[in-house]
């Protein structure tokens, strides 16, 4: 008895160890992948979203190379989140992460444990040694491949004794009877690795040992694709009413499809059998004479989300109903990217220049938000505030990029100089709304860190904070306002302010810094000292993004001969 116990204890410890290997090498080829393909990954999720046909071969494709539907899942929820996607293009996405999933199990489906410490060797010498970092990432793909398929010999190597454990087979082949039980376990597996392409490898494990036969592992594999739903379902806790849709547009997806199936494996008699010849005969159509059992089963993975994804695309919109159904209300969130740019508009620069204009007035109404937000919420020990600002802060970089892309590409030719002049200077407004936005983000991780070591501040401290940060946002009212009308007599008033702004900001430090040195607590704590003279640096350099802001616009006014020259305006 002892040593069934100690058998049993060395097996488990085994497979966990196989199972490790296989997953921390999925993780590395992922990342390897991920480093070569760059940030192109995400604008290309981002911008090819538009149709959900387009979304599935978007999803496919992102899925494909970073080895993992979760990820792409998680992605598509922070997007979503972000105001980066609609629920209606999310939905396209995730049908697509569906199918590249299984290019994962395509890959492991082939008998490549031979090969595995080739790859190893290889990859990580060229990954720890290479001085290129495109060689480092090739490195870190191949690396990654040789310890998949290591943890994949692994398992196989440490279940091949289950094929003779009569317990064993016949609770797998009951599967093909109760097909439920295996759903249930193929879900169980999937949460608790995380993982569809792990468990599909413990799957693979299984029927590479004869413990397991297609037909029993059939319901397993359709309980892996609802399980694959948590980890979106987790990263939507805490997210907007529009990402926790598209969580739930995941799940209901993965399910129906499931459940179809499953309804059929109950109804129709021998259904199962009838899938294993429908596939043998698809994978002879592809040249694939006598499949192994192994291939046979990331061939049914395959087909199953393709035509999961056939039957439920053209009813995309019907699958949207369904999770506003379920989850009811309304969510404000921001729309992704730019709104009023548009390269159609490329023909007509002057009509571009201006859609610049109001896209830029946008980008800085959220700065200004994000700015007035993050101080009133350092002010009343608002965590929550925080999320917000982190949010929006992705999306101040999104139009950042786009803006500066779009206005690279205004032909220049049909312009007079003010025109070009312009341009010019959008290019330095636009670095400085998102500076801006960068300058709140820093103040959302000072409200962090006052929650975390519960700091407080003296009157005469908050009073300072208050007294600059009303003059700092009625200030950004002002530069929105600038760019909205090119007024130089705004763009004075701004200069003023900011150089008032380094006055009291020169006293302010002198009082904080006196605070701090003093022994008596009660007036200041040292730590809170140290912070609240970094929210008045923060403060202060908003107000000179501001002042640069104001310098651009008067710039673009130079000597145009208008009568706005720029000597009319007292600038102090």
């Amino acid at each position: 008895m002892k040593g069934e116990i100690g058998l049993g204890f060395d097996m488990a410890i085994s497979l966990l160890g196989g199972l490790g290997i296989f997953i921390y090498g999925m993780k590395q080829m992922s990342e390897g992948l991920q480093k070569t393909a760059g940030k192109r990954l995400r604008h290309f999720l981002a911008a090819m979203t538009s149709k959900p046909i387009m979304g599935v071969g978007v999803g496919t494709i992102i899925t494909a190379i970073i080895q993992s539907s979760s990820a792409t899942t998680v992605m598509v929820v922070g997007f979503v989140n972000a105001g980066l996607m609609t629920l209606f293009q999310s939905v396209g996405v995730i049908m697509g992460a569906n199918i590249g999933t299984t290019v994962t199990a395509q890959l492991i489906a082939f008998k490549l444990g031979d090969y595995a410490l080739h790859a190893i060797a290889i990859g990580s010498f060229t990954y720890l040694f290479s001085k290129s970092k495109k060689f480092q990432y090739i490195g870190q793909v191949l690396l990654g491949f040789g310890l998949l398929f290591l943890g994949l010999e692994t398992m196989g190597d440490t279940m091949a004794p289950l094929e003779d454990s009569v317990v064993f087979v016949n609770w797998m082949e009951s599967f093909a009877q109760y097909p439920i039980l295996g759903v249930l376990t193929g879900i169980v597996v999937t949460v608790a690795v995380q993982s569809s392409s792990a468990s599909f490898g413990i799957l693979l494990g299984l029927v590479t040992a004869g413990a397991i036969h297609y037909e029993a592992a059939i319901p397993i594999l359709l309980g892996s694709n609802i399980g694959t739903t948590v980890t979106a379902i987790l990263s939507a806790i805490g997210a907007n009413l529009t990402a926790k849709r598209a969580a739930a547009a995941h799940f209901l997806f993965n399910v129906l499809g499931a459940s179809i199936m499953i309804a059929f494996l109950y109804i129709v008699p021998d259904f199962a059998g009838f899938i294993e010849n429908f596939i043998l005969d698809i994978s002879g159509f592809f040249g694939q004479i006598n499949p192994s059992e192994e291939r046979l089963l990331a061939n049914t993975h395959t087909f199953f989300n393709i035509l999961n994804t056939m039957l439920w695309l053209p009813f995309t919109g019907f699958m949207v109903y369904l999770v506003k159904k379920m989850l009811p209300g309304e969510d404000l969130t921001l729309k992704r990217g730019t709104t009023f740019i548009d390269e159609r508009m490329l023909s007509t620069p002057y009509v571009a220049i201006d859609q610049v204009k109001k896209e830029i007035v946008a980008m800085g109404g959220i700065s200004r938000d994000m700015v007035c937000e993050s101080v009133e919420g350092f002010l009343n020990k608002d965590g929550d505030v925080v999320k917000k600002i982190r949010r929006h802060e992705d999306i101040v970089n999104e139009m950042e990029e786009e803006l500066l892309h779009f206005i690279q590409k205004i032909p220049q030719g049909q312009l007079n100089d003010v025109d070009i002049r312009t341009l010019d200077k959008y290019f330095a407004v636009v670095d400085d709304i998102e500076s801006i936005a960068d300058d709140a983000d820093d103040i959302a991780e000072l409200i962090e860190n006052r929650l975390e070591n519960k700091l407080k501040f003296s009157s005469d401290a908050q009073s300072t904070i208050q007294e600059v940060y009303s003059i700092v946002c009625n200030v950004l009212d002002k530069t929105i306002e600038l760019i909205k009308t090119d007024n130089l007599e705004i763009a004075a008033e701004i200069l003023e302010a900011e150089e008032k702004l380094d006055q009291m900001q020169i006293q302010f430090r002198k009082e904080s810094i006196s605070r701090i040195k003093s022994s008596d607590k009660s007036i200041n704590d040292p730590n809170s000292g140290i912070i609240l003279l970094e929210l008045l640096d923060d403060l202060e350099h908003i107000s000179d993004q501001m002042a640069d802001i104001a310098y651009s616009v008067i710039e673009i006014y130079e000597d145009d001969g208008t009568g706005r020259d720029v000597q009319e305006v007292d600038v102090v």
